[in-house]
């Protein structure tokens, strides 16, 4: 049973998605320690704010992948069958998909995001620029279950999966998420999927610390996101940014920690917080080649072509599915 029922019966939310947010983020908060689910980081202004990390010069994830995509497009485009299907899991700004979608024989891209409206937004871009490309747009969590268009079924599918959005998830977390990539995209599938390698800890220190405070934005912005659609009251200046390696657990933490005693109100339900108590928000988890393949392969995919930078800093992996 849900102990927060009544307040959310009472809210009057007008959507399946705005009363799924609060239902987690209530609780979430409840929880000791406290965190968010950064699936809910990607209203319109957290995924601008996340396009804009991408270009910061701290953050090398987003142009390292790029140079891998370009370098490797030959590679790639060989392994991709002609006609395919391309379903992106947790699709964004189109950087990335458009090196597949230039150099790639693909029938038709699918796009899989939580946010609708930039979803939206970014499909009608990409059938002005691919006018031959059908592209058809799924406003779902791709961490969960969903069901593709019938439009596809009778085209082989690839997923792509860049970013490594992976790392975001508990390790048991990304073996759950491949296994349902698996299920989604049926027999015979392939994934392109970017995960993020260990590197030395002032590298990935300085790219969740950046000096022009854009991370910090972006992780400030979920408290945003609850005080305009949950009608909370978070006081934005009582709170602050930090992210740290967790050398044990080999993963960037974010987490907004409170700079003071206080109680933030949600739909009812009051949250103490502690001076200096955290709302853990994000995990990023940071892999060796051989510790991705092991858990690519226990999930139901076997590596068919793994490539990384020449600095070793990122990798990108082709993977099929397990007979």
């Amino acid at each position: 049973m849900n102990v927060h029922a009544p307040a959310l019966a009472g809210a009057h939310l007008p959507d399946e998605q705005t009363t799924a947010f609060a239902r987690d983020a209530i609780d979430d908060l409840s929880q000791r320690p406290k965190r968010l689910s950064p699936k809910y980081f990607y209203d319109a202004t957290g995924s601008e704010l996340f396009e804009a990390i991408t270009q910061l010069p701290e953050y090398y994830p987003t142009r390292t992948e790029l140079s891998i995509l370009r370098d490797r497009g030959n590679d790639i485009s060989a392994i991709i069958p002609k006609g395919a299907a391309l379903v992106e899991f947790g699709a964004g700004a189109t950087t990335k998909v458009r090196l597949l979608l230039e150099n790639c024989a693909i029938g038709a891209y699918v796009p899989v995001d939580i946010s609708r409206d930039f979803l939206q937004g970014q499909a009608d871009v990409l059938r002005k620029d691919f006018p031959g490309l059908d592209v058809y747009p799924v406003a779902a969590d791709f961490s969960a279950p969903f069901a593709l268009p019938e439009a596809i079924s009778g085209l082989p599918k690839v997923g792509f999966f860049p970013g490594s959005t992976l790392g975001n998830f508990e390790p048991h977390e990304a073996r759950a998420f491949l296994r349902g990539a698996r299920r989604i995209l049926g027999e015979g599938a392939q994934m392109i999927i970017g995960v993020d390698l260990e590197k030395d800890e002032r590298v990935l220190y300085e790219a969740y610390n950046d000096a022009a405070g854009v991370t910090a934005r972006f992780n400030l912005n979920m408290l945003v996101r609850i005080n305009r659609e949950l009608g909370g009251n978070f006081d934005l200046s009582a709170f602050t940014h930090r992210a740290i390696y967790n050398r044990d657990r080999h993963r960037i933490e974010m987490h907004l920690i409170s700079r003071k005693s206080q109680t933030v109100r949600m739909l009812g339900t009051s949250f103490a917080f502690r001076a200096g108590e955290s709302i853990h928000t994000e995990n990023s988890y940071k892999y060796s080649v051989e510790r991705f393949t092991a858990l690519a392969r226990g999930s139901g995919w076997t590596a068919r072509e793994s490539w990384t930078d020449a600095a070793g800093m990122f990798s990108v992996h082709a993977l099929v599915a397990s007979d």
